[in-house]
This record gives structure tokens, sequence and C-alpha cells, in this order.
């Protein structure tokens, strides 16, 4: 996909104040597919197919508050689009940052507890959910990643690190629950 042929979706969001979790739920629901705040209210993405139907949810959502969205196509011009394409770009080199970040703790936490030899099965079966949460973070990530990114690769890559320090880890705990 090149700016030239990207169209974007537009949304203009109204929902009512209070109660205030029927904005949360369309805020929630924008942020989930990936759509970046462009002003008061104003959201945009790009036009493809899980965005869209994201967006159609958003809808939904606002509509059950009360409330309602104004849902747009746009093929912006060259400025425009490159602009479109810079704020969604940042929203994803912005998570990105953040799973890899994480990722990093992962491992740094399965480090302290081989040097500190507490190779317990509770122990390992939190690392499990941690890596768990990371494998749905990366997920949903990757999901809102529409445009190629040599991010997605990286983040990969710190996953599959992330894997690879568990694996070890849980061969110590093998080990002493086996002796």
């Amino acid at each position: 996909m090149t700016i030239e042929t990207v169209s974007w979706l537009v949304m203009i969001v109204q929902v009512p104040a209070q109660p205030s979790k029927h904005r949360v739920a369309v805020w929630r629901e924008l942020r989930r597919f990936g759509a970046v705040p462009v002003g008061q209210g104003t959201w945009t993405a790009p036009n493809v197919p899980v965005c869209r139907t994201g967006a159609e949810k958003a809808r939904e959502l606002a509509s059950a508050g009360g409330g309602g969205m104004v849902l747009l196509t746009t093929s912006a011009g060259d400025a425009d689009a490159a602009e479109l394409r810079r704020l969604f770009d940042a929203a994803r080199t912005e998570e990105w940052a953040e799973f890899t970040a994480d990722c990093g703790k992962f491992t740094e936490e399965i480090a302290k507890e081989i040097a500190k030899r507490k190779f317990t099965l509770a122990e390992l079966e939190e690392e499990e959910q941690g890596l768990e949460r990371l494998r749905r973070w990366f997920r949903s990530i990757r999901s809102k990643s529409v445009f190629p990114s040599t991010l997605v690769a990286e983040a990969e890559n710190e996953l599959a690190s992330c894997a690879a320090a568990l694996d070890a880890f849980s061969e110590h705990v093998y080990r002493q629950v086996h002796q």
C-alpha cells in the first residue's frame, strides 16, 4: 500500500459525557483497531477491512450510549495523506516500543529468577502467564499494523527471545522439581 492508494476513514464521534462508560467503550474500540485522534472527537484510520469493521462497532457503541458517529471515507491529497500516515505510524511505533520494552523486562525478570534460583512451579506458572500476556499484546498490535514495518519483525524477535528465556527457566524448574 502506498500513501497515494490508501483512502482514510474519518470518524466524528459524539457521545454524551454521562454516563462516561459509553464514551470509554467507544474510545477503547477506536484504540483497539488502531484509530488515532486528529482533533476533538475526531479519529482517523486507514480504510482497510479491520479498521472499517472496528469503526462500525464504534458507531454501534456510540449509538448505544445515546450518541452517534459520522463515518467518512476520504482520499486525502499527497500532503494530507502523508500526515495521516505519519500519525498512524507514530502510534504504532509507540506501541511497538512499549511492547519491546516489556519484553526486555520479561527477560530481565527471568534472569533474576535464575540468579536467585527461584525454581518453583508457582514461579513458572506466573512467568508462563506473563509470556501469554505478551503474545496477546503482540497479536493486538500486529492486527493494527496494516502498513509494512520493520518494527513487526523486531518485536517478533523480542517475543521469541522471551519464549527462549522461559524455556530455559522451565528446564531449571523441571530439574529442581524432579531431583
